[in-house]
C-alpha cells in the first residue's frame, strides 16, 4: 500500500520561510519523478516544481523560481519543498505527488494533476502580510 505523508506547513508572515516534507512508502520510491502542487480556497490546483527521479532535473512554476527549492533523497523515500520569502498568494493547501511511471523517470511538463498517481493528504501553507 503507499502512502504519502507530508508535513512543514504551517502559519508564518511574509517574507518568512517554511520546509515541507514528504515521507513516502509502499513505492519504489527512485522510479517516481515527484512533484509538488498547491490548491488555494476556491482555485484550481497549480503545479509548484518536480524533480526527476534523480534528483538532476527539476522544475518550477515562474511564480515561484528563485523563492522554491525542490529536492529528494531517495535514501529516505521523502522529497522537500524549501520555499522562502513567502507571499500572501503562496497561501494554499499543499501536495506532494508521485507522476505515473508511463511518462518516463522525468517531469512530465507542464504538470498536470492527471499525470500523478499518488498523493499525500496534503497540509497547509498560510502566509499573512
Amino acid at each position: 500500500q503507499v502512502r504519502m505523508q507530508e508535513s512543514g506547513g504551517g502559519s508564518v508572515q511574509a517574507g518568512e520561510s517554511l520546509r515541507l516534507s514528504c515521507q513516502t512508502s509502499g513505492l519504489s520510491f527512485d522510479e517516481y519523478p515527484m512533484g509538488w502542487f498547491r490548491q488555494a480556497y476556491g482555485k484550481e490546483s497549480e503545479g509548484v516544481a518536480c524533480t526527476s527521479w534523480n534528483g538532476r532535473t527539476t522544475y518550477y512554476l515562474d511564480s515561484v523560481k528563485g523563492r522554491f527549492t525542490i529536492s529528494r533523497d531517495n535514501s529516505r523515500h521523502a522529497i522537500y519543498l524549501q520555499m522562502d520569502s513567502l507571499q500572501p498568494e503562496d497561501t494554499a493547501m499543499y501536495y506532494c505527488a508521485a507522476q505515473s511511471r508511463s511518462y518516463g523517470n522525468k517531469c512530465l511538463i507542464p504538470l498536470t494533476t492527471d499525470d500523478f498517481t499518488y498523493w499525500g493528504q496534503g497540509t497547509q501553507v498560510t502566509v499573512s502580510t
